[in-house]
């Protein structure tokens, strides 16, 4: 890496000198200053060592120039040193990256990380909160495997809790002589599921509004929660075929989204371990009774707001999420080696994920220096602002964002004869409107989502990126047999040039930044960067007509870069580029 030694270069020379220093970081220059980088360490390493700055930084700068792979070296204001590369230490840099794209990508020794990015509850549509946790997700697993890391990751599907009970009684309501509400039914239950994903869509909301109205509609619930959690055979015959039929729907949405997952395990799996977890914190004495319900203290003097205790047993015997979670994580020790968990939810859950994180370590079911992270997001909001909800005031559900984008990426295809084709892209720019959008802002911040303004095919938009990821496509379908011929950068030209292999340099620190910061935005922010300045130098070269043989065949080779660059982010981001558009 280019900067990395550069940085390198800095530090022997300071130490050189007889100065000791930690660290050295050089910065990318500003419009406003000379050079590619600038090193600003020198007034703290003066300060520290009674010298004066400039005096320094023109003995660094002096070795500096020394070195032939620097050139315009200059010391500005009280002490900056301001460096660039020679062209041909950036012509050897594009040489290297084409026999090589992983030369400018970023590699760390194993470890293994577990994702937990569903949250998809089944018998009830996926909103778009749901969006979120898929996107955001889905991205931070491709971009660690991306960078050596081992990951697993897991949809998590809430199956186990209250609005199972809810769903299964509003059905009971409605189909009373079902035989698995039969308590005397001995026979086998049906192979045939009883409801439909779209029967269950709509029977979730209207039991959720019958528990809040009446009392004993939610105590009936509750039971045949319990009844589900105890695994009463007619009671967990439909339940079962709940899951399926949600599952099935809830991988279609997933698809869609390019998202997928190692493990389709839910609150239910973590229920076969729910029993063991419990003898072992009551053998170590960690479970406390509290007006007869079991819970864990996770407070701590430290705390400035209130911590309440997780609640793991009701007072009638019942299990809660709580406990589900607990079981979960203690599930997971116990199949796999990892080193770090990752949670992706709305910020709602913050509160819940402290409480979890410590009760695994005071609990000691995870070592103490595993890493636990949560990594909340905002919502999506409507043009009001506001958490994007139907015209009813209910939250949309997913599909509906999606055909509300898909629509606006269809007019956009018109000039396509074939209907199929034209329906498949239509698809491809939608999805990258949707996902790119997503993950375009902090992950903590909330966005207005706007189908017209994402679809654009200008701006800081998906389909701009795919846009001009398929010109570059397009240099390399005319060539086609001749592309034997570009094996070589020559020269840089012009200064846009420069510019772009400046910003190719980045693609390293740009990896390792967004997973230490946990920002998919670094990376967006990247591509459409790169994409930017590739634009305004394709626009001011007609680089297949170029006479300059030399001067065409670097232009090729820098292109074939690009779009390997661009392909491998898109990829991480779950874009799809399609041939044309």
């Amino acid at each position: 890496m280019l900067i990395n030694k550069l940085e390198k270069d800095i530090k022997n020379i300071i130490e050189g000198l007889g100065i000791d220093v930690d660290d050295v970081s050089v910065n990318e220059s500003n419009m406003h200053n000379p050079g590619d980088y600038q090193y600003n360490g020198c007034m703290k390493l003066a300060s520290q060592n009674k010298k004066n700055p400039k005096e320094l930084a023109e003995k660094i700068a002096n070795k500096l120039s020394e070195n032939d792979s620097y050139q315009n070296i200059t010391v500005t204001g009280p002490g900056f040193i301001n460096i660039s590369f020679t062209d041909q230490v950036l012509i050897d840099f594009i040489n290297g990256v084409k026999n090589d794209f992983t030369k400018n990508t970023y590699n760390v020794n194993n470890k293994t990380v577990f994702l937990d990015y569903g949250g998809a509850n089944i018998a009830k549509e996926l909103h778009v909160g749901h969006m979120r946790s898929a996107n955001i997700g889905e991205a931070f697993k491709r971009l660690l495997n991306a960078c050596g890391y081992k990951t697993i990751s897991d949809v998590h599907l809430g199956d186990y809790g209250k609005p199972m009970g809810l769903v299964m009684l509003e059905i009971k309501k409605r189909n009373p002589d079902l035989v698995y509400f039969d308590e005397n039914y001995t026979g086998e239950y049906p192979t045939e599921s009883p409801v439909t994903a779209e029967e269950l869509a709509e029977i979730y909301p209207v039991a959720s509004i019958k528990s809040k109205e009446d009392k004993n509609y939610l105590e009936e619930a509750r039971k045949l929660t319990l009844d589900l959690q105890q695994k009463k055979p007619g009671i967990y015959a439909l339940w079962q075929h709940i899951r399926n039929v949600s599952i099935e729907n809830i991988r279609e949405t997933y698809d869609l989204l390019n998202t997928s997952f190692d493990l389709w395990e839910g609150e239910s799996d973590a229920g076969e371990y729910v029993d063991e977890l419990l003898n072992y914190l009551e053998k170590n004495n960690y479970l406390q009774n509290s007006e007869g319900a079991k819970v864990i203290f996770v407070n701590e003097e430290t705390d400035k707001k209130e911590v309440p205790p997780m609640l793991l047993v009701k007072s009638n015997g019942g299990v809660l999420y709580d406990t589900t979670e607990l079981a979960t994580i203690y599930s997971r020790m116990k199949r796999f080696k990892i080193d770090e968990m990752w949670y992706l939810t709305d910020n709602r859950q913050s509160l819940h994920f402290l409480q979890t994180f410590r009760a695994v370590k005071k609990t000691k079911i995870v070592p103490e220096n595993m890493i636990l992270n949560h990594l909340p997001f905002g919502t999506i909001n409507g043009k009001d602002g506001k958490p994007f909800k139907t015209r009813d005031g209910d939250v949309m559900s997913l599909n509906t964002l999606y055909n509300q984008i898909y629509d606006e990426c269809y007019k956009k295809v018109s000039s396509i004869s074939d209907e199929e084709e034209k329906k498949q892209l239509a698809k491809i720019i939608a999805i990258s409107a949707l996902k790119f959008s997503d993950l375009l802002p902090n992950r903590e911040t909330d966005y207005i989502f706007d189908p017209v303004k994402f679809s654009d095919l200008n701006g800081k938009t998906g389909p701009y990126i795919l846009y001009n990821t398929v010109r570059i496509k397009s240099i390399f379908k005319k060539i086609n047999s001749d592309i034997e011929n570009y094996k070589k950068y020559n020269k840089i030209s012009t200064s846009a040039e420069r510019k772009i292999i400046l910003h190719l340099l980045k693609l390293p620190y740009t990896l390792k930044r967004a997973i230490e910061i946990k920002e998919i935005s670094e990376l967006t922010e990247y591509v459409y960067k790169l994409t930017n300045l590739y634009s305004s130098f394709y626009n001011d070269n007609y680089i297949l007509s170029e006479k300059d043989t030399s001067k065409k065949e670097s232009w090729i080779v820098l292109s074939d870069i690009i779009l390997k660059t661009n392909i491998f982010i898109l990829n991480i981001l779950g874009i799809e580029i399609p041939n044309k558009m």
